[in-house]
């Protein structure tokens, strides 16, 4: 062989056939080399990326991502050596946003000192359907989802913590779509709504004769997660001897029917939830210790809906999307996103799908106004012992006191429905007996000042 002709490729060839965007970045943030993909998605015409700040291409920052309280990989990998993974919001060269999944790797020289960071991305909106995305672009949501992004992958047995309302199983959802069991089911069981015999039957199943009623031979979804992940809601409700129960199964993957004999084996990946401090239940020994830390391996909290609040707008629209009629009302105007920031909402994500479903009742084919986001109020008892909103107590009104109905005419008029219902937070029922009418005639007229707009 003739070495006197031997040529090697250049960089520039090399990382031009990785098929995903790829860059190669000095210790001052300095992008020396950028595969054609990266530069198709961020290359304007008049600007040159070779040479440019990362943070400037990518962010369209003028300091680096780290000083904008974002986990920035390039500093990770400066500080440790060590590979790292991050989820970022990058501008594309058209100014739209999208999420990114960054994985950044060390070059050394040769005394083994970091040299470069070489990086690649991948769109993660590319890959997520929209019933298994999560909605935001908040640092909190960038955490979170970069959490569940390493997560994901692995085996580990997950605890999702966190408020009522948070949105729990839909996290639950999104790691077992990113996950390697992501072909099989996605196995849901609550332990608030089950009683301690019920549960026990539900999760491992039962033989036939195994108690009384027992006429058939029972499945457990345990087994019918085989395959894919098992999601226990609420498993601060799970009683203590089937604690002790569901340590052995996620100790060795075995398990024994109710009334069985011999021991199962399932592959299946465990996704636990709550929203109360397990460690003060098992300091109460409400729970039992040795499962908590078997749980606890990777811990994930999550966030509050108050701290994620620049969410709101893309949430209130999202919920607007799935609602019949919702789409009339996106996008939502500035005054009715500057209402949604001025409430804290105790009942997280899901009470803001309430309020947006509410909203779009009472605007009907109107434009979304700030006077069509009813949020909770304080509720009081009164003499008579019924539950009365305390708007209707500013408004000087009683459920028996109300003179809507304009008897004569044989209707209601438009104004005292719409009123009745935005007191009422949207509740025909209660809107009905507000009124001394049936919910069904509420409906009726609902229905029918819809189509008279039509």
């Amino acid at each position: 062989m003739n070495k006197k002709n031997f040529e090697a490729p250049h960089c520039k060839d090399i990382i031009d056939l990785i098929p995903e965007p790829f860059v190669v970045i000095n210790k001052e943030y300095q992008i020396v080399a950028a595969n054609k993909q990266y530069r198709n998605k961020y290359q304007h015409d008049n600007l040159e990326i070779v040479g440019d700040t990362c943070y400037h291409i990518s962010h369209h920052s003028d300091v680096p991502c780290h000083e904008n309280g974002e986990h920035c990989p390039l500093k990770s990998v400066f500080d440790t050596g060590r590979p790292t993974e991050v989820i970022h919001v990058h501008y594309k060269k058209d100014g739209e946003k999208e999420r990114v999944q960054l994985r950044a790797q060390p070059i050394l020289d040769e005394k083994g000192n970091v040299k470069y960071m070489a990086e690649s991305m991948i769109c993660l909106d590319d890959f997520e359907p929209a019933e298994h995305a999560l909605i935001g672009r908040s640092s909190a949501m960038i955490r979170l989802t970069s959490l569940l992004q390493r997560v994901a992958p692995t085996r580990s047995t997950v605890l999702l913590t966190g408020e009522s309302g948070v949105g729990k199983e839909k996290v639950s959802g999104y790691l077992h779509h990113f996950s390697n069991c992501h072909k099989g089911p996605f196995v849901v069981v609550d332990c608030s709504t089950l009683g301690e015999q019920l549960i026990e039957s539900e999760l491992f199943g039962h033989e036939k004769g195994a108690f009384t009623g027992a006429t058939e031979k029972k499945t457990g979804l345990i087994e019918s997660a085989n395959t894919g992940t098992l999601f226990i809601d609420e498993i601060s409700e799970l009683p203590l001897p089937l604690q002790t129960k569901l340590l052995r199964f996620l100790e060795t993957g075995t398990y024994r029917t109710v009334g069985g004999t011999k021991y199962r084996q399932v592959d299946v990946r465990v996704i636990a939830a709550t929203n109360r401090n397990l460690r003060q239940m098992v300091e109460q020994n409400k729970f039992r210790n040795d499962l908590y830390f078997r749980l606890t391996a990777f811990p994930v909290e999550i966030p509050p809906l108050r701290e994620r609040q620049d969410d709101l707008p893309a949430l209130a629209e999202h919920f607007l999307s799935t609602i019949e009629g919702g789409t009339a009302h996106v996008p939502l105007s500035e005054e009715v996103i500057e209402e949604l920031f001025k409430y804290d909402y105790p009942g997280n994500v899901r009470e803001l799908r309430n309020i947006m479903e509410r909203a779009c009742i009472l605007a009907s084919l109107d434009k979304m106004t700030p006077e069509h986001l009813v949020f909770e109020q304080f509720t009081y008892i009164n003499s008579n012992s019924e539950v009365v909103n305390s708007a209707e107590k500013e408004a000087g009104l009683e459920l028996n006191d109300h003179q809507f109905l304009n008897r004569s005419q044989g209707r209601h008029p438009k104004d005292s429905i719409l009123n009745a219902l935005r007191l009422c937070n949207g509740n025909r029922s209660r809107a009905a007996q507000m009124l001394g009418v049936s919910e069904r005639t509420i409906y009726r007229y609902v229905k029918k000042m819809r189509e008279e707009k039509q």
